[in-house]
């Protein structure tokens, strides 16, 4: 997503979200799930301490994919970046509203915690545009 991978020919992303904007980015395929800060180029860019995701700048990365499958959980090494805000190797779904063209509220829910909220946020963004 980063920078890409030329020897593949797949493009790489973050400079085009950056550039033009991009509050949210939904990722899956992976059978877990991951909630970054807003990150650009490996560095967080929260929109302030208590409220990291109102006016955030740069994007939020989300990967929910954590549906089961055959394979199995996929767990996470015991590493942690530092734009890692909260992740999880449970089978679960994720649920989005969003409210208007500022507000988008999302929920992690796990199924192995029999329906549990495990995360949650709310996005505000006031301002829409590049960083």
């Amino acid at each position: 997503v980063r920078v890409g991978n030329p020897s593949l020919k797949l493009p790489g992303w973050e400079a085009l979200f950056y550039k033009y904007g991009v509050d949210v980015a939904l990722w899956a395929h992976e059978h877990s799930y991951e909630r970054l800060w807003p990150v650009y180029n490996r560095q967080v860019y929260n929109g302030s301490y208590n409220e990291p995701y109102t006016d955030a700048k740069a994007p939020i990365h989300i990967t929910t994919g954590s549906a089961g499958c055959k394979e199995n959980h996929d767990n996470f090494d015991n590493t942690t970046d530092p734009w890692s805000a909260f992740r999880s190797d449970d089978y679960g779904y994720t649920r989005m509203k969003v409210y208007n063209s500022t507000h988008l509220y999302m929920e992690q829910v796990s199924d192995d915690k029999g329906g549990a909220i495990i995360d949650k946020l709310m996005i505000i963004k006031n301002f829409h545009g590049s960083y």
